[in-house]
């Protein structure tokens, strides 16, 4: 009985790490479908476009119905929250994203996709969201985290090594989804002027994702419901992709949906990669934090180059590999430096508290000291003057009023310490 409820409490235990595995597995399938849709033929607008038409489709009830009863009322502010995180995560960020996947290999851009975190810091520093914060240790780690990712993409872009053969599977399922029609994409490109176009394609489409990562967080400081956040993403990113499509594609034939790759790489991207999954990395987020889940973005890189190189026929580079290995070293850094500066401002916050508090309750306890030694001398000396005649009446009255205005004048002293208190807890709170 001991025993099993060890394992329980272990698989337990194991729960977040699971998910995001197969989080991270399911978009390594995704990114592999990607290329093999391009491959087949499937213009990478429409599949953007059908992309996002999926996810709106699945995200948008469940939005309606899990926040139903805590959603606040939508405003245009976060509307175009919504608008800019659509252009930015969806629309726009895939359709860079993809470009670069088939100029390039489903290997490179994973790689790429790691630079994510140093280029969301860069973008906060430009737009002075975060300072550089140079002479901590902290900030000297996110400097030194970005330059070593950097230099890992320049590496990765520029430099090609020797080539690694590690095994030969003889299965390459880009001969067995080829298409015959001529669509000037979706051929295995490595050339140098695709390698660069590619790389340039990749840095962009991580800024435009470091860029909806900012405006994401400010959506939800606005508008804590995640699930419609996201719902107002997919419709807007459905909207602005299908817009982008009709502009670029006005074949009407390769609108038609067909029961290939393309269209089955489109339902999971949109189903599982914005829907389940998205449910999986706020669980996750919610029970060890965001580091946590940043931690496995280089599990993505290491299970797309192997189902690569054994499914797809990528040849694996020197240059790639030592290229990858700066990323990630950089992302790690990266991770480091803004763990340790979240701890900082953690063990910060409570010492903020009780400074604050001190001078609260010696002011409390002041106006409680006052209100005991002034009420007797307020009321003492008009007793014997509302026993008097009436000529001195109205004497009596202005003094009676006098001592009531008092009063009131310290009722309202306690109620502004009291409302100072009430806001500084909410400030604190939302702090």
């Amino acid at each position: 009985m001991v025993s099993y409820a060890k394992i329980s409490k272990t698989l337990d235990g194991m729960k977040p790490t699971i998910m995001m595995i197969v989080f991270q597995a399911v978009f390594a399938v995704v990114n592999i479908g990607y290329k093999l849709a391009a491959n087949d033929g499937m213009r990478l607008p429409i599949l953007v476009a059908y992309r996002f038409l999926f996810s709106a489709a699945f995200i948008i009830p469940v939005a309606f119905f899990v926040e139903r009863k805590k959603r606040p009322k939508l405003t245009w502010k976060v509307a175009s929250y919504g608008f800019l995180c659509g252009l930015f995560g969806g629309a726009l960020g895939q359709n860079l994203y993809l470009k670069a996947l088939d100029l390039t290999s489903a290997t490179f851009v994973s790689a790429m996709t790691n630079l994510i975190p140093a280029m969301t810091f860069i973008v906060a520093v430009c737009l002075r969201l975060e300072r550089l914060g140079w002479n901590t240790a902290a900030g000297k780690a996110k400097v030194l985290g970005t330059l070593l990712g950097i230099s890992g993409a320049m590496l990765l872009t520029f430099y090609k090594g020797p080539e690694i053969n590690l095994w030969d599977t003889h299965i390459n399922l880009l001969e067995l989804t080829k298409s015959n029609r001529s669509n000037g994409i979706a051929q295995v490109h490595h050339g140098g002027q695709n390698l660069v176009l590619g790389s340039i394609l990749a840095l962009v489409s991580c800024v435009c994702y470091s860029l909806w990562l900012i405006v994401q967080a400010k959506a939800a400081a606005k508008y804590p419901c995640p699930y419609s956040i996201t719902a107002m993403m997919s419709f807007w990113a459905s909207i602005q992709g299908v817009g982008f499509a009709l502009c670029m594609e006005r074949e009407w034939n390769d609108w038609i949906p067909r029961l290939n790759i393309g269209l089955l790489t489109a339902a999971v991207a949109g189903i599982l990669g914005s829907g389940v999954m998205f449910v999986f990395v706020a669980w996750c987020v919610r029970m060890r934090g965001p580091l946590f889940v940043s931690v496995f973005n280089p599990l993505l890189l290491v299970i797309v180059a192997i189902a690569g190189s054994l499914f797809l026929e990528e040849k694996l580079h020197w240059g790639m590999v030592l290229g990858g290995i700066l990323i990630v070293a950089g992302l790690y850094i990266v991770l480091w430096g803004k763990g340790r500066e979240l701890k900082q401002v953690s063990q910060q916050t409570p010492q903020a508290e009780n400074e604050e508090q001190t001078p609260q309750a010696e002011n409390e306890e002041q106006t409680q000291t006052q209100v005991h030694i002034e009420m007797p001398t307020v009321q003492t000396p008009s007793a014997p003057r509302l026993s008097g005649g009436s000529s001195h009446g109205r004497g009596s009255s202005r003094r009676t009023a006098t001592a009531t205005a008092d009063d009131e004048r310290e009722d309202d002293s306690r109620g502004s310490h009291s409302s100072s208190d009430y806001v500084g807890g909410l400030y604190l709170y939302h702090s």
